[in-house]
């Protein structure tokens, strides 16, 4: 079961936040995920979608809202993923995916864009079997603090 997340998740969303981190060579911090969260679920400042098998949180996937000017629309940027080890290949992945689909439908958004590394062999082969197109024109640049 795929559904849309609230403020009621938020200590079995932290837990599975704070594994993506980890999963990402990030320090382990419980209780600044669960900040980090609140504040993006009251705020309305995301939308998360989570996951479940049974009654188990395994997954979620979170989309921010950005704007795109050349098309004067809304545009999601697919920015966490993430599906707890012991439930990989199980199609939970593809069933969250299809979600931020919805989500950019029922918004009226012109669609979602994310970025993986290119070394995620599995994440990238998915998103290619999902629909989504590799962008070979643009590179993508960052500036961090």
């Amino acid at each position: 079961m795929i559904r849309k997340s609230n403020i009621r998740d938020l200590d079995d969303l932290a837990g599975l936040f704070n594994d993506y981190r980890i999963f990402y060579r990030q320090e382990t911090d419980i209780e600044k995920a669960k900040e980090f969260l609140k504040d993006r679920l009251t705020k309305n400042e995301s939308v998360v979608f989570v996951a479940f098998a049974g009654d188990t949180m395994v997954g979620f996937v979170q989309l921010y809202p950005v704007f795109s000017s050349v098309r004067m629309k809304k545009r999601w940027l697919l920015n966490d993923l993430f599906i707890k080890e012991d439930f990989r290949g199980q199609g939970f992945s593809i069933a969250l995916i299809e979600q931020a689909k919805e989500l950019c439908r029922q918004s009226g958004a012109c669609g979602f864009m994310l970025d993986t590394a290119k070394v995620n062999v599995i994440g990238n082969r998915l998103y290619q079997k999902m629909g989504l197109k590799l962008d070979t024109e643009y590179n993508t640049y960052s500036w961090d603090i």
